[in-house]
This record gives C-alpha cells, sequence and structure tokens, in this order.
C-alpha cells in the first residue's frame, strides 16, 4: 500500500509540473521551441519563427533582433507576420528606436543595444504571469505606474518600489543584450 501511495504521488508531481514551470498566457502553449529552435533556425539567431524583415515605420531601417522574431508572429501578413494578433492593428508604442532623453528616461537594463524593442516593455516567457507579459504588474500597480518607469515627468505614479520582471534594481541583464562585466584581474605587485 505505502509503494502504492509514493506512485500515485510522485505521478501526480509530475503531471503537475507543466502547469507549475509555466505562468498563465498565449505562450504557454507554445514551449521554448516555439520560439527557438536550435538546429532549425530561421535567419542569424536561433529563432523558430521566420523573423520579420519589414521596414520599421518609425526608423525606415529593416526590423532587428528580437523585435524581429515577436513580429514574426504579431504583424499582419501583408506587413510580415503570421497576422497573430499583429501589432499594427492598434497604436503601438515605437519600438526599434533609440529613445529621446527629452521624451523618456529609459532605465538601461531595458534597452537591448541602446534601442526600445518589445522586450523592453514585454517580458514573453511563460513564466511572467503579468498581463499582456508586461514587466510591470499593471493590474496591481496600474498601467500610470509602468508609464512612469520611463516616462516619470509624465504622470503622477511613484515608481520607487516597482519591480521590473526580469531584473533587480541596478542588474544588467539579458533585455540589455550584454554579458556581466567582468571581475577586474587582481593588481599585479610590483618589486623594487
Amino acid at each position: 500500500m505505502k509503494a502504492a501511495k509514493k506512485f500515485f504521488l510522485l505521478a501526480a508531481f509530475f503531471l503537475m509540473m507543466p502547469v507549475v514551470a509555466y505562468g498563465a498566457g498565449a505562450h504557454d502553449a507554445l514551449k521554448c521551441t516555439g520560439c527557438h529552435s536550435m538546429h532549425d533556425a530561421k535567419g542569424d539567431v536561433i529563432f523558430a519563427v521566420k523573423p520579420n524583415t519589414g521596414t520599421n515605420p518609425d526608423t525606415k531601417q529593416p526590423y532587428e533582433g528580437v523585435t524581429s522574431l515577436c513580429l514574426g508572429c504579431h504583424e499582419t501578413s501583408e506587413h510580415g507576420g503570421f497576422g497573430i494578433l499583429p501589432i499594427s492593428a492598434h497604436k503601438s508604442h515605437p519600438f526599434g528606436v533609440v529613445p529621446n532623453p527629452r521624451i523618456a528616461k529609459v532605465p538601461a537594463e531595458l534597452l537591448r543595444n541602446g534601442r526600445l524593442e518589445c522586450v523592453s516593455c514585454h517580458e514573453p516567457h511563460p513564466s511572467n504571469s503579468n498581463y499582456k507579459y508586461l514587466r510591470v504588474d499593471t493590474k496591481k500597480l496600474g498601467m500610470e505606474t509602468f508609464c512612469a518607469v520611463c516616462h516619470p515627468d509624465r504622470t503622477d505614479a511613484s515608481t520607487k518600489d516597482v519591480k521590473i520582471f526580469g531584473f533587480d534594481k541596478g542588474e544588467q541583464g539579458p533585455a540589455q543584450g550584454a554579458a556581466p562585466k567582468p571581475k577586474a584581474a587582481p593588481k599585479a605587485k610590483t618589486t623594487k
């Protein structure tokens, strides 16, 4: 009887693992290979989706990097995507641009190669259960607080205690696209 009980508990645990491993959201069904592919990559990066190489209307340049992956799905077919919740179907925040410091004070960890990209505001991995995969829990804190992360002069919201999903304050992370800074080498002793 004890062995059967152990087996049942282990089976229940392993059946629940997918539920525990992923947060709530539309990307959950995709798993890692919905966006990433090691052996059948499309484009220059390990994308499972053909990158959208359309032209950014704000910069007149082709989409690049992670934004081209996002827009491979989230853009209309006329604009190079699969038409899944296309961003061109509604007013969207600019992306693929270098932020104007007179308009926005974007924290460095939210930039990728100095640019504001889709992943600046969204952390699309299923472990993020925030509304629309936003980096800040807007259901708890409100959209105004999220906007205040980059636009503090345009809102009354305080961002003092805002946790940005995927980063601790001051942490350099993947949204910046940079490796951690190497530790300084110990100083060599000089002989006289």
